[in-house]
């Protein structure tokens, strides 16, 4: 017996200020999400003086914020927001974090050593329960795996990837049938190999050499290829660049990068620039999606840089 077709449902979508235009592309790609704004206000003493437009409007309506914790002063006022929403008597209620940022750095190796993903997982599984149920959560591709298991029973966490939006601007290149997809170490190739099936891949991996740690090609040949480093973040960007001069020293004809979030603290993008048309070993092409915003106005229009927007696959998430 064939699942009958359920009718898509009318989202109205609350957002943070630096997702301000993330949301409008979200609400451009689907007529079903319908925008909603927050007076975002600070009292004197600088705490957060917020107002929530057309609150009574939405008893019975489906709801969703769109998040971004690019700092940690951002995260209270927005706390502020979640916690607020599923009370209102919404129907549902869902929380699309693009990037979960707490944990890229972390390692739990004594005692003393805190994990603070587990504490934000902690803080988004007390959202309050909503009429429809527990909050879904939506997050691309969290950087450790086992941060999933953070998250308590209160919320449903929706892990999604941007990896589709990337296989998608490949097949556009000129060179697509060219293409091989490098991993940076064994963790990326471990979480991203089975989504390029039909691609050739290489891994590269970090051996210690006295007091330092050197990039090495593991396995697979790049020569006369196209070849892509795919990961899920990038910080200082130094792994990149030393896997990029592994690769070419072995032959590649042009080497290009993809990672989910682009968070680069410090403008660390900067040494990616193409300062002249005759750079040598530049990045021909360096893709990252819209999960970090203030990056993605701090490189726009700047070569290699290109942004594969998460607005199709939020808008697809919301209807879930």
């Amino acid at each position: 017996m064939a699942l009958v077709k359920r009718p898509k449902k009318q989202v109205n979508l609350f957002y943070s200020l630096d997702c301000e235009e993330l949301a409008h592309k979200v609400a451009l790609l689907s007529p079903h999400v319908i925008l909603q704004n927050i007076k975002w206000r600070s009292f004197a003493d600088g705490f957060p003086n917020i107002y929530i437009n057309n609150a009574e409007e939405l008893r019975g309506q489906h709801v969703a914020f769109l998040a971004s914790f690019s700092s940690p002063a951002q995260v209270f006022e927005q706390l502020s927001v979640i916690y607020a929403l599923p009370r209102l008597f919404v129907a549902s209620f869902t929380l699309v974090l693009p990037f979960f940022p707490t944990g890229s750095f972390e390692r739990m190796e004594e005692e003393g050593d805190v994990a603070t993903a587990f504490t934000l997982a902690r803080m988004l599984s007390n959202i309050p329960i909503s009429r429809g149920g527990p909050t879904s959560l939506v997050i691309y591709d969290i950087h450790a795996l086992q941060e999933r298991f953070y998250f308590g029973d209160e919320v449903l966490p929706l892990f999604e990837t941007g990896i589709p939006l990337l296989r998608q601007r490949l097949s556009q290149l000129p060179d697509a049938d060219n293409v091989v997809i490098a991993f940076p170490d064994d963790g990326a190739w471990k979480r991203f190999h089975k989504l390029f099936d039909n691609f050739s891949v290489v891994v590269c991996t970090k051996v210690r050499e006295g007091d330092k740690r050197i990039v090495r090609l593991k396995e697979g040949h790049v020569s006369g290829h196209h070849v892509v480093i795919v990961d899920d973040l990038v910080q200082s960007g130094g792994t990149l660049v030393e896997c990029q001069k592994v690769l070419a020293a072995n032959g590649a004809a042009k080497v290009s990068a993809y990672v989910t979030h682009g968070v680069f603290p410090n403008q660390s993008w900067e040494r990616f620039l193409h300062k002249n048309a005759s750079l040598e070993n530049a990045f021909s092409y360096f893709w990252i999606t819209d999960s970090c915003p203030l990056t993605v106005k701090a490189i726009a229009n700047k070569a290699p840089f290109e942004v594969l927007s998460l607005a199709g696959s939020i808008a697809d998430a919301l209807q879930i």
